[in-house]
């Protein structure tokens, strides 16, 4: 076990950071929403334990997080709850929310992964955020197991809404610092959250990557940084290991942590916002990631900065929450088209609200090769496959 985490520093940040093998294309207008009445956000697969997206009745199971569609866009994070998806074909089909009122001990559910047992069981490990019953929203956060099993309802593929919601992973407070703001909001807090389920191909082990801070270092002017954290299944449940990464002075807040292992290399991706780097801004949102010859590492920066898929400048926001699939198809979901003369987050609700998206993204499609990377728009980027 590498004891040293990766450390993602200015150096790496220096120079000019992308170019045309790493840069999205502008998303063409008008762009179909999912659900009509509903956002959604942060998309993932049920997978089966080799990673692959589960199927059922001839359509893959996806999920994302949801919340009406109504009032300023960066409020749905303060009404977030799991959904269930499908995709055949036809297109997507909404299957509803994945629990019941109620069912989580926070008091929204934010974003994490899903894989199916070999018992037709789905352990959906998710982020509790805040406390269930609360008056009004805070920030703590901690990683929920639901396993639950898939059913079917006049021809409708659900999840067993009896399933038992456990913590299963918080902050040390050590290693990891607390997250458990009071006050705040998405780029503002500390982080635990955004669990990622990894099977390791070379010891078989289970493993959860998720999104942490940690403190400073000893030379960072920055008062506390974004990691990857590292836990591994144990008999009695989950423990914490060393983080995988840190970002040593350069950013606050990285998300949805997730390893795709290609030609025997462990690919680290994560995305971030502009606004969460030190200084806001000195690089572009985007998907970042690192390569290592194993889950350990060492790790090595793509393409020299990190940066594996950014925005076009003249839509730094279009999309975000990009996830590398086994495939090597990204998906991600539509944010923001620029609004001119301020940032999209501080417009008015209704100005805001015209630019948000709030539905899926075109997939675009990654080549690796060692640690470089290269942006591919596949001929059906009008929609997933």
């Amino acid at each position: 076990m590498n004891g040293e985490p990766a450390r993602w520093t200015r150096r790496h940040l220096a120079g000019p950071i992308g170019g045309a093998a790493t840069t999205a294309p502008v998303i063409g207008l008008p762009a179909p929403r999912v659900l009509p009445h509903d956002d959604i956000w942060d998309l993932w697969p049920i997978q089966e334990e080799d990673g692959s997206t589960s199927v059922m009745r001839g359509r893959e199971l996806w999920m994302a997080l949801s919340a009406p569609a109504a009032g300023h866009p960066e409020e749905r994070h303060d009404r977030a709850r799991l959904r269930l998806l499908a995709l055949d074909g036809d297109g997507w089909t909404d299957l509803g929310h994945a629990f019941a009122d109620g069912a989580s001990p926070g008091s929204r559910e934010w974003s994490g992964s899903a894989v199916r047992r070999p018992d037709g069981t789905v352990s959906v490990f998710y982020t509790a955020a805040g406390r269930r019953g609360e008056a009004r929203p805070t920030f703590a956060q901690t990683v929920v197991e639901a396993r639950a099993r898939l059913v079917t309802d006049d021809g409708r593929i659900l999840l067993d809404q009896a399933a038992e919601h456990r913590e299963v992973l918080r902050s040390d407070g050590v290693t990891y610092l607390p997250a458990d703001d009071i006050e705040g909001g998405p780029g503002r807090i500390r982080a635990f959250r955004d669990p990622g389920w990894f099977r390791d191909p070379a010891d078989g082990r289970e493993y959860l990557l998720v999104a942490a801070s940690v403190a400073a270092s000893a030379d960072a002017d920055h008062a506390f940084m974004g990691a990857v954290a590292l836990a591994a299944a144990e008999p009695g449940g989950w423990s914490l290991r060393p983080p995988l990464l840190v970002a040593d002075g350069v950013n606050h807040e990285i998300e949805r942590p997730h390893i795709v292992v290609h030609r025997s290399s462990y690919y680290l991706f994560f995305c971030t916002h502009r606004h969460s780097f030190h200084p806001p801004g000195s690089a572009p949102t985007g998907l970042y990631g690192f390569v290592a010859p194993g889950l350990t590492g060492p790790y090595t920066p793509l393409n020299g900065s990190g940066l594996v898929l950014r925005n076009p400048a003249e839509e730094p926001d279009q999309a975000y929450a990009w996830l590398v699939l086994p495939d090597l198809k990204v998906v991600s979901f539509l944010n923001y088209r620029s609004i001119q003369g301020q940032e999209p987050w501080q417009a008015g609700p209704a100005e805001a609200r015209d630019a948000f998206g709030g539905t899926i993204a075109p997939v675009l499609e990654l080549t690796l090769d060692g640690a470089a990377t290269t942006v591919v728009v596949p001929a059906s980027a009008g929609g997933r496959r």
